[in-house]
């Protein structure tokens, strides 16, 4: 479905931040990218979704293909009449409309039946928007906007979609939760550091991974509540990249 094929990108035409990226993303199923903070993982996203030309970013090497049809290149509304869109990180809900007219902007590339459809969709799976659905968005609680950002996605009927940090907002910001909520819910799993693919695997044999389990899991060998503050992460990345 998605084929993300050794993708260098670069900003400003002189900083490398992506590193030869290879991911697959099966449809029906659902891929998490795991990494710190800075290790290119809301780069990797922008890159598939079209938004780099704003950030005078590009993707220099490589390709991206959705269904077989190479993407990288195209624009981010082009994408989104191809079936793909992204929830970026922090919300980004149209603040001065209402819960409802920020659904109905979510679907603008579909016929008026179907848009009605799509909303009520939405409040099937969000029934706390459907009781906020005339309230102006801004007012909204912050678990709240990102459910509205989530179902602002869904109104299109993609065929993929990309989440950015999506349990913002959701839940507390602790990266082990973060983490081992994605490993629970995917299938298939990517680990990054420094803008390249460190590890991948099925998403049950990463929960099960040392490595994992002490950098995102905060869980030692043993199985016990470790500080990240005793973790050696240099000796960690080298045998990754070993």
């Amino acid at each position: 479905m998605l084929s993300i094929n050794n993708i260098e990108v670069v900003y400003d035409r002189v900083i490398l931040v992506l590193k030869g990226v290879s991911i697959e993303v099966r449809e029906g199923s659902i891929t998490t990218l795991l990494g710190a903070n800075g290790a290119g993982k809301t780069t990797t996203l922008k890159a598939i979704s079209g938004v780099l030309r704003s950030e005078r970013g590009e993707v220099t090497k490589g390709a991206i293909e959705l269904a077989g049809r190479r993407i990288d290149g195209m624009r981010a509304h082009e994408m989104t009449k191809l079936g793909l869109v992204q929830v970026f990180e922090g919300r980004r809900v149209f603040e001065h409309l209402t819960t409802e007219e920020n659904l109905i902007a979510g679907g603008h590339v579909r016929d008026k039946a179907t848009v009605k459809q799509g909303i009520d969709m939405v409040y099937s799976y969000f029934p706390r928007l459907k009781e906020r659905r005339q309230q102006v968005a801004g007012y909204l609680s912050g678990g709240e906007q990102q459910m509205l950002a989530i179902g602002r996605a869904l109104m299109s009927q993609p065929k993929v979609v990309l989440l950015d940090e999506p349990s913002l907002g959701l839940a507390p910001m602790l990266v082990e939760q973060n983490a081992a909520m994605a490993l629970t819910v995917a299938d298939h799993g990517y680990v990054m550091e420094n803008g390249r693919i460190v590890l991948e695997g099925q998403a049950d044999k990463l929960r099960d991974n040392s490595d994992i389990k002490e950098f995102y899991l905060g869980l030692n060998e043993g199985g016990a509540r470790k500080s990240y503050h005793d973790t050696k992460h240099y000796k960690r990345r080298k045998r990754w990249l070993s």
